[in-house]
């Protein structure tokens, strides 16, 4: 696993979520719906998928994967 992935699976045990090792990332399971994140085979870049029942809960999954991302020091496409 890449050290990032290493440092991003930190970042979502301290913060108390459910998480699952996958193959090549890690998924975060919470009650709004569920997030994987694992580096790309083809690319040098961070693949992160989202699925939640309601809008309001894909909003919730993505803004804690912005403040996870930002804990373990991986820059988002933004810039940020």
């Amino acid at each position: 696993m890449p050290e990032n992935l290493i440092d991003l699976r930190q970042a979502v045990q301290d913060n108390g979520c459910d998480i699952g090792i996958a193959f090549d990332g890690v998924r975060v399971t919470t009650t709004d719906g569920w997030r994987l994140l694992r580096a790309s085979n083809t690319e040098d870049l961070l693949v992160v998928r989202c699925e939640s029942l309601s809008q309001a809960g894909l909003e919730r999954l993505m803004a804690m994967v912005a403040v996870q991302l930002c804990h373990a020091g991986i820059a988002q496409p933004d810039g940020s």
